[in-house]
């Protein structure tokens, strides 16, 4: 009795009548050729016959009996495959090609199968020699990711051939026919949502700002929004654990004071506020991971086990922040150059995983308002991002004399926009309501208020305010001229810092 427990996944049966419907009609050829490779045979007669196959069509050839077995003689396999006989035996061993799609379903899912096991084996002995349980778990996601990706074809299309020119086309159309409507993640923001028409797919967006300013908020801002959406959504927080995250969550879906419940001092109301809030917050898809120091490789393998779990579903990623992650490459001595690595591994991430990748960044301590240049440790943020968005706050860094003779409104931010790959860029301001931790787009009347102030003061500043960011002093007291008029949103689903 034969032991065929060492005998990978097969089907001969299915091999052979695959072969024979590709012999007597191409045009299965034409549907399976992207998808199918000699690889994904087990017999090696099979192999030989099948690359020859591909080859000749790629040739824009027809493949019949007479072009193949020319191949295969010219290659001196015609002989090793069981010559002309077996070639016309495996087209005479189906009498249509109407079944091709069976055929080929049994064999990809062998292929696949002896790919598995071979992985499999191949995990087992990395593990059995492995001194890093991280990189073997890694390598290990790697391999089982490559395999379920085998035969992906959609990253090269020619679009002589593809339908690619007219899908852009109908997109066009369906936009011109409500322009209202958001083609990305919503953000919460009008004014956000109105010049990026939602964070867009495979974008990797950086919302940097001086300590404190409050781009965990912000961030965490959309992120509700987006969730309130059913978005899936995943967070990433290197810096804060995640109960801070979500009491933070908590009290500015609810406009509860944080202070007040950190105290105790929570009133009926604030209770009953809280409690309906968190039976809404626990239908949203939020998910929250707060390990410290990880890398993008760690990040994307979780983000693919979260995208498995949800039935594929995977919508925003926030990483909080850059500065504390670690590229995982050992010869990155050089923080800036790790940085580098870091950025530019987290945009490769977004279009692969197809999401917006939100990554939180610090800024310089310089003063003034900030520009591209301040990003802190390295220009390949600004080179790898296709957002660059800045929270500027003045009443942060402006003395109380300042404030007063500046008309600095307490908890007035600045939004930047300063780099947008695929669109413009813009400003808008935003309050921010330091007892709930929440950023809320201010009521029509402060922003014409705060315009009317700035029209005063202008005449005292105009070229002194280079003066001043070069000498040091502050100028965060430059008001926002530009200023859209957007409605008064306060219920935007907001946040967290």
């Amino acid at each position: 009795m034969s032991d065929k427990t060492n005998v990978l996944p097969n089907n001969l049966e299915a091999e052979q009548s695959l072969i024979g419907c590709m012999l007597i009609d191409n045009e299965v050829l034409s549907e399976i050729a992207d998808k199918l490779s000699d690889r994904d045979f087990y017999q090696e007669s099979h192999q030989m016959i099948v690359s020859a196959i591909l080859k000749v069509f790629y040739q824009r050839k027809p493949a019949d009996l007479i072009t193949l077995c020319d191949c295969l003689e010219k290659d001196g396999n015609l002989a090793k495959v069981g010559g002309i006989d077996y070639i016309t035996e495996l087209m005479q061993k189906v009498p249509s090609a109407a079944n091709f799609r069976y055929y080929f379903d049994i064999v990809k899912r062998d292929s696949i199968n002896r790919e598995l096991i071979r992985a499999s084996r191949n995990i087992i002995e990395n593990s059995m020699n492995s001194t890093d349980s991280t990189q073997s778990v890694q390598y290990a996601e790697k391999l089982v990711y490559d395999i379920a990706k085998k035969g992906d074809t959609s990253s090269m299309e020619d679009i002589r051939e593809s339908s690619v020119v007219g899908d852009v086309i109908d997109r066009f159309q369906m936009i011109a026919a409500d322009k209202d409507a958001l083609r990305g993640i919503p953000t919460g923001f009008p004014f956000l949502n109105k010049i990026t028409n939602g964070f867009q797919r495979s974008d990797l967006i950086v919302i940097a700002a001086r300590p404190g300013s409050g781009k965990t908020s912000l961030a965490m801002n959309i992120v509700e929004a987006a969730a309130f959406q059913g978005n899936v959504c995943a967070v990433f927080s290197l810096e804060m654990p995640k109960i801070q995250i979500v009491q933070r969550l908590l009290c500015a879906s609810a406009k509860v004071s944080m202070s007040s419940a950190l105290s105790g001092k929570l009133t009926p109301a604030d209770w009953k506020a809280l409690v309906k809030t968190s039976e809404d917050l626990k239908k949203l898809s939020i998910i929250i991971d707060d390990s410290s120091r990880v890398t993008p490789a760690e990040i994307l393998s979780k983000c693919r086990r979260i995208k498995a779990k949800n039935g594929g579903k995977l919508d925003l990623v926030m990483i909080d922040y850059i500065q504390l992650m670690s590229s995982g490459y050992k010869q990155d001595e050089n923080r800036t150059r790790e940085i580098a690595h870091i950025t530019g591994d987290l945009k490769i991430m977004a279009k692969e995983l197809d999401v917006p990748v939100i990554a939180l960044s610090q800024l310089r301590r310089m003063v003034g308002e900030p520009q591209l240049s301040d990003l802190r440790e390295s220009g390949a943020i600004e080179q790898d991002a296709d957002m660059v968005i800045f929270i500027n706050r003045p009443d942060m860094t402006a003395s109380p004399e300042e404030i007063e003779k500046n008309h600095i409104v307490r908890g007035m931010a600045d939004l930047i926009i300063a780099k947008h790959r695929n669109g413009e860029t813009g400003r808008t301001q935003l309050r921010f309501k330091g007892e709930y931790t929440k950023f809320v787009t201010p009521d029509p009347s402060e922003l014409k208020e705060l315009a009317e102030q700035s029209g005063k003061k202008s005449d005292k500043k105009g070229e002194g305010e280079r003066a001043k960011r070069s000498s040091g002093s502050s100028a965060d007291g430059e008001p926002d001229l530009d200023i859209p008029d957007l409605p008064f949103s306060d219920d935007g689903l907001n946040d967290i810092e």
